[in-house]
């Protein structure tokens, strides 16, 4: 009894890896911005070029993912008082993000390690196959009308309308469009399915090698 509920744990804990990996790896994604830029034609929006968009986009970046880090200062974007209390919050989203994929990260090496000691990976085929569905049917709902997608997710993260940024006092908005969002969801969807994939992949494999 006491296995099973530790095998519990550990099966939530490497879902959640998996989920908080492909988060980190979305909102790092710096050669996404770098290729919208190009593709969504931002330079239009701003009179910056490219490197130098890419400058304030790593300094975004850095005051998002550093804790250290307390002001946001971007060299060529002045920040509201509103547009600062969004990103400080999206900050603590960020950090929240890293603190639980560490938390989980350890319990889940050990989870898999116990199954493959055992010879037991093929459990993972059953709950993964549960689990891969889910971002099929999110990402389902996010192709049919993605501004409303867009707006749910943000009633559900965000308490307040501080993330609807007023360009005449946040221009860093006109080069953050709504559509380069659209594509760090698909980017998150992609990798999440992948890693939710993988553990089927190995279930199956091992298996195959019990026989």
């Amino acid at each position: 009894m006491k296995y099973k509920w530790l095998e519990r744990v550990g099966l939530l804990c490497l879902i959640v890896t998996l989920l908080t990996l492909a988060i980190t790896l979305t909102i790092n994604a710096r050669w996404l911005y770098q290729f919208d830029i190009g593709h969504l034609d931002l330079l239009d929006y701003t009179t910056l070029s490219a490197k130098e968009l890419m400058h304030n986009f790593d300094q975004l970046m850095r005051y998002l993912n550093l804790p250290w880090v307390e002001t946001l200062k971007m060299t060529d974007f002045p920040v509201s008082s509103s547009g600062a209390l969004h990103f400080y919050e999206v900050k603590k989203l960020f950090l929240l993000n890293y603190g639980i994929l560490l938390v989980t990260i350890v319990p889940s090496f050990f989870y898999l390690r116990h199954l493959n000691k055992q010879q037991r990976l093929w459990t993972l085929i059953q709950p993964f196959r549960i689990a891969v569905v889910v971002p099929i049917v999110i990402a389902f709902l996010m192709a049919v009308n993605f501004d409303r997608f867009f707006i749910m997710f943000h009633g559900v993260f965000f308490n307040n309308d501080a993330w609807i940024f007023n360009p005449a006092t946040d221009p860093i908005i006109n080069v953050l469009p709504e559509t380069f969002f659209l594509h760090c969801f698909i980017l998150f969807f992609v990798l999440l399915e992948i890693f939710y994939l993988l553990p089927i992949y190995f279930g199956k494999r091992a298996l195959k090698k019990e026989r």
